[in-house]
């Protein structure tokens, strides 16, 4: 039993209304979740887990695209409570995730803050509180690039570089998907960066999702758009 699962997750955030897109790889010995929201997200990925059947004890992995807040922000409450979770990131993002080094976009934005509109000002200063309520996790197991595992059939890791350092990519051998993290995001049926304006290296970025495209994937599931069939 091979299913890829894709997990909708809507939320509100003062006025604003949103919806992310964890993957669930669930096979006949391992279950994985890919990326996992916000810190505080926990219940949530429980409930769109149980809308597929699924427990959290189920999960035998936790696969990290990239360190960003809305895709680590509850694996660290995660890793907690299911402990048996096996934690996989990208070599490049272990220090951020575990708490060696001080979040990318975290520097980001404290970078910024002086130069924003007084308007703006404390909008920048919740923002950077929300950065450094992200609990660090320890890793089980770090990856790179052309990597690769038995999941839903076998699926290789995808050195996506761009939007962070270390962003990586999941393409799924058999059923010709494309997990892409924020390598790639969905907007009005077409795949578009993901905020290219705060990618670490807006160019490689670029280049990582045109590299997306030449894998030959018929479906693109997309952290922040949901599912594209081409």
């Amino acid at each position: 039993m091979n299913r890829v699962i894709l997990l909708e997750i809507p939320f509100e955030f003062g006025l604003t209304k949103d919806t992310i897109y964890p993957v669930v790889l669930q096979s006949d010995n391992s279950c994985v979740l890919v990326d996992c929201g916000y810190t505080g997200f926990l219940p949530q990925i429980e409930k769109a887990l149980a809308q597929h059947g699924l427990r959290g004890e189920a999960l035998t992995h936790v696969f990290i695209t990239h360190h960003d807040h809305d895709h680590v922000g509850a694996l660290a409450a995660l890793k907690q409570r299911y402990p048996q979770v096996i934690v996989v990131v990208g070599e490049k993002e272990v220090p951020f995730i575990d708490g060696r080094h001080k979040p990318l976009r975290l520097s980001q934005a404290e970078a910024m803050q002086p130069t924003l509109p007084p308007e703006q000002q404390a909008f920048g200063l919740a923002f950077s509180k929300i950065l450094k309520e992200v609990a660090p996790c320890p890793v089980d197991l770090a990856v790179k690039g052309g990597d690769s595992f038995n999941w839903c059939g076998g699926c290789e890791v995808v050195e996506t570089f761009g939007h962070t350092a270390g962003h990586l990519s999941l393409y799924l051998t058999q059923q010709h998907v494309m997990i892409t993290g924020d390598a790639a995001a969905l907007q009005e049926g077409k795949l578009v960066l993901a905020n290219p304006e705060y990618a670490q290296d807006p160019k490689e970025a670029a280049r990582s999702l045109q590299k997306l495209l030449h894998y030959g994937a018929t479906e693109f599931l997309c952290y922040h758009g949901g599912c594209l069939t081409v």
